[in-house]
């Protein structure tokens, strides 16, 4: 696809196997998005022979009510393989080609979580399990698509007496895991690799700590490595939260107002905007104290963010493939905007002879609190 740059598409259900040379050479376009709260997605663009059979195939996959076609997707750089998307085919379109014998033929999917909201499991119990346990049981069923568990225990270790209460499943096992993170101020996602075929289900807390990626180069001349980026700072955007706690035996609630920063979110910023208004996390009081500030310090995280960043990359310049989920360092801005950031979101759209993305960062704050980021 291009110079150094060598893509690997996988496609088979369940376990995907390698694609024949021809379907590589009829893939026009590749557009991949990996978000930090949200499913990835993915699209790729055919070009092919309208006696092919792949637009069957792939028709007769988008048609399913259960997705049966996976797709692996990985670039290597420089020797470096990057798995980009694993994930299931949800929607198949044939276009009109150039001529009458040719046919554009799209393909769309989502991430494996896709596979995870199918089936409504509303009613299955988990007796004297601890959320965590829930968790990697829940996740247990899907190793045979490669997923692996990463489970980061919560300072709350709640083990429900049977006796007392029995902790049941409600709806798909998404919406339960997710569920299950929200109480205690995780996040869940699914992250494709590190080998072809392997995926890192994580369950735990949103970390913006790390080794930074390389830094993106701004107005640099020869060391120039990324576009333009566009820096907003929305200093109405930060809130404190407010939880309520309830006395069990006096049964009177108790307002605790939250910071938004931790160990795991600290300040990017050197300077921060005052918080302008309190926020109220809604039915914290039916929590323990514990799962009440987790979940209060989880919304507080969201609304910190008052700087962003967007902007593109040329792949080819920028020397290696910036991942979602991560920190990397911005030189060049000025003083206000050089830093550290979180990325947020990544966009790859790949083309013959082309390798872009577009990125969003975000941080908490203005000026740099480190003297200098990684190159």
């Amino acid at each position: 696809m291009l110079d150094g740059v060598r893509l690997s598409l996988m496609v088979g259900p369940a376990v995907p196997v390698p694609v024949p040379q021809s379907v590589i050479d009829a893939l026009t376009s590749v557009e991949i998005t990996s978000n930090d709260t949200k499913a990835s997605g993915f699209s790729l663009t055919f070009t092919m022979s309208s006696r092919s059979v792949l637009p069957t195939l792939f028709l007769i996959a988008g048609g399913s009510p259960i997705p049966i076609v996976r797709v692996v997707l990985a670039a290597t750089l420089n020797g470096t393989p990057t798995v980009l998307m694993d994930g299931m085919v949800t929607k198949t379109q044939v276009q009109p080609g150039s001529d009458a014998g040719h046919s554009v033929l799209v393909v769309t999917g989502e991430d494996l979580t896709v596979v995870m909201d199918k089936i409504d499991f509303t009613g299955l119990p988990y007796p004297a399990m601890p959320a965590e346990a829930a968790v990697a049981l829940i996740l247990a069923k899907y190793l045979v698509l490669g997923v692996i568990p990463m489970i980061i225990p919560s300072i709350l270790l709640d083990v429900p007496i049977p006796i007392r209460k029995i902790p049941v499943q409600k709806g798909t096992d998404l919406a339960y895991l997710t569920a299950l993170a929200d109480r205690v101020g995780y996040v869940f996602y699914v992250d494709p690799g590190p080998a072809p075929g392997t995926s890192i289900a994580y369950w735990g807390p949103k970390v913006k700590v790390g080794v930074p990626q390389p830094a993106l180069n701004l107005d640099m001349d020869a060391y120039s490595n990324a576009g333009p980026i566009t820096f907003a700072f929305n200093s109405n955007e930060r809130s404190l939260p407010q939880v309520m706690i309830q006395n069990e035996e006096t049964k009177v609630p108790i307002p605790i107002i939250l910071p938004d920063i931790g160990p795991l979110n600290p300040p990017l910023g050197l300077l921060q905007p005052i918080p302008s208004r309190l926020t109220k996390a809604k039915d914290t009081a039916k929590f323990t104290p514990t799962q009440a500030i987790l979940i209060g310090l989880a919304e507080a995280s969201k609304s910190a963010d008052t700087v962003t960043g967007t902007g593109g990359l040329d792949v080819a310049r920028y020397g290696r493939i910036l991942r979602s989920r991560a920190l990397v360092g911005v030189r060049g801005a000025g003083l206000a905007f050089d830093g550290l950031y979180y990325v947020a979101e990544v966009k790859h759209q790949i083309k013959r002879g082309e390798y872009k993305q577009s990125f969003t960062l975000t941080r908490n704050g203005l000026i740099s609190t480190v003297p200098v980021v990684p190159s």
